[in-house]
């Protein structure tokens, strides 16, 4: 059952593939350039037992669906310019994440659920910021918590003035948390409320409303509830002449992703999907990872792109890598390594690469590279050691040489494998034009510039081998890989690797990984995923929080948390 969760042998599983016939929780209705995004939380529909989704708060479950929701905007519908996101419920927005379901999710489930749910925002600010679908927020009741970061993720926001709608972010006060959606960063970094009112405002339960929600930036304007229909209207109006979205495109139909998944069992199992496959290994405690390049050549212009839809190899490994991502993040969370190899054509990856880039200014190849571009930022923010194997019959070259340069370590074979394969090529890897710009980082920097940050001599002599494939000593030479081994040392050096990643702490790692991976300026992604998520998920495990006594778990009983005093 898509969407849902699924019984499995080993555990629950859950599916991030939805369509909208199956919708529990969102409308989309198009009107032309304009389309309304309603979220009406169906109160039983919440993914697991034991919460009802009481006043448009939300789980994993409704985040999938808007999550499905905004691509499906942006793939299927080229002529919606604005995006009007609203409530179907009478004087509530959001009332954010739900605190039944917080108080009883496991630590890791609270974390990743947070880190979904930033990733989803973030993907609302992209469609306005790369696609020129803009992001309306008709806040037509009270938006708390959860349920104002989401309208802080839209470009504009209009407030119902009605005496008694305002928007807060009430999880310190009441529930000894933090808005770890993005909540704090907006608001000083994006909406540039000034640090003083931002503190005050963190800390007032009950919100602002009205005219102080404009005066402190909180809100872009309020609108009395007679004339709230009219102005909205008008509103989206108007922001749909700042958008360069196309007038005469015919979007792609997003078909249903065809994946396998066997059952699970103490040894492993395996998830396929036609370019994309991942083995588990529980007694290692990791996951074989491999993405399949292209069967034949780049077509040769848009039109063509446009006719393969879904289909198209970038699109559809996209779709399936993402998929993947998902997948073992929420539901294999002890398979903590991850390795990375692909396997096929060099110059065909190549090859669609160029008709990428020799075409961006149309708009399905757009959406497509930023959706690459989105799902490598899903990688680089997972908790997981990734290590790429970079061995005969790889294709690690252009876009696909992004996982190579995600990963935490590299191991590129030099030679062949004599015993197994002596006539093979031996491994390559090949610098792009889609290396060097189309698929920043959470920093805004690419993976190049990261990797080589503060050595710009050693990043343009880099950049001089562009095209020309690399073997295993010039790869290390020039530092983009971490190890060369001959096959002699292979098998070894990449078990000690995988064994001793295993044997680490995994809190410790993921700290780890997280503070190396996002090397030089900071922004409010890295700020949201580095530093809030941090936080908060220190804060989730902390008995002030999530002890029995703690303001998570006494929240609606009527008595107040009892708090440890000291600062730590």
């Amino acid at each position: 059952m898509t969407g849902a969760v699924t019984e499995n042998a080993v555990r629950q599983l859950v599916d991030f593939r939805v369509t909208p016939p199956e919708y529990r929780h969102w409308r989309i209705d198009v009107d032309g350039q304009v389309a309304t995004l309603t979220m009406d939380v169906d109160e039983q529909g919440g993914l697991q037992p034991g919460y009802e989704l009481k006043l448009n708060s939300y789980d994993l479950g409704v985040d999938i669906e808007l999550y499905d929701a905004v691509q499906r905007l942006r793939f299927c519908h080229p002529e919606v310019r604005v995006v009007v996101l609203t409530s179907g419920k009478e004087k509530v927005f959001s009332a954010g994440a739900n605190i039944r379901m917080l108080a009883a999710a496991e630590h890791g489930q609270k974390v990743n659920f947070c880190k979904f749910t930033n990733e989803t925002r973030n993907g609302i600010e992209d469609a306005t910021a790369s696609s020129g679908q803009i992001y309306l927020a008709a806040i037509n009741g009270t938006a708390s918590g959860g349920g104002y970061e989401l309208a802080l993720a839209c470009e504009h926001l209009m407030l119902i003035d009605d005496r008694s709608s305002a928007v807060s972010l009430p999880e310190l006060p009441l529930l000894g948390v933090l808005p770890g959606t993005g909540g704090l960063t907006r608001v000083v970094d994006k909406r540039h409320v000034r640090r003083d009112l931002a503190d005050y405002f963190a800390t007032r339960p009950e919100g602002v409303a009205g005219r102080k929600a404009v005066q402190w930036r909180l809100v872009d304007e309020t609108v009395p509830r007679a004339q709230w229909q009219r102005l909205v209207a008008e509103r989206a109006a108007e922001l749909t002449a700042r958008s360069a979205r196309p007038t005469d495109a015919s979007g792609i139909e997003l078909t249903p992703l065809a994946k396998t998944r066997g059952a699970a069992s103490a040894a492993g199992g395996e998830i396929g999907y036609q370019y994309v496959t991942a083995r588990l290994d529980r007694a290692a405690a990791c996951v074989h990872i491999e993405v399949r390049g292209p069967d034949q050549a780049a077509p040769a212009d848009p039109a063509a792109i446009q006719q393969q839809g879904a289909a198209f190899w970038p699109l559809a490994v996209t779709r399936e890598l993402d998929d993947l991502i998902l997948d073992l993040r929420t539901n294999e969370p002890e398979l903590g390594s991850w390795l990375l190899r692909t396997r096929g054509d060099p110059g065909l990856v190549l090859g669609y690469d160029d008709l990428l880039l020799n075409n961006a200014g149309h708009w399905l190849v757009n959406e497509i590279v930023h959706y690459l571009k989105r799902t490598l930022k899903r990688l680089d923010v997972t908790s997981r050691s990734m290590i790429a194997l970079i061995e005969p019959g790889s294709c690690f070259a252009g876009s696909l040489l992004e996982l190579a340069l995600a990963a935490d370590r590299s191991f590129q074979l030099l030679g062949v494998f004599t015993e197994q394969d002596p006539a093979a090529e031996p491994a390559t890897i090949t610098i792009g034009g889609m290396n060097l710009g189309p698929l920043p980082m959470s920093n805004g920097l690419t993976r190049l510039q990261t990797r080589f940050f503060g050595n710009e001599d050693q990043l343009a002599e880099v950049i001089r081998h562009l095209g020309s494939p690399l073997l295993a000593d010039q790869a290390e030479q020039l530092g983009l890989v971490t190890f060369a081994p001959d096959d002699i040392d292979w098998d070894d050096e990449v078990r000690i690797a995988v064994e001793e990643r295993a044997s680490f702490s995994p809190d410790a790692l993921t700290g780890l990984e997280a503070n190396y991976r996002f090397a030089g300026p900071e922004t409010m992604e890295t700020k949201i995923f580095g530093r809030l998520t941090a936080w908060q998920n220190w804060i989730f495990n902390r008995p002030n929080a999530a002890g029995p006594d703690g303001a998570l778990r006494r929240f609606g009983t009527g008595q107040r948390a009892d708090f440890d005093r000291k600062r730590v």
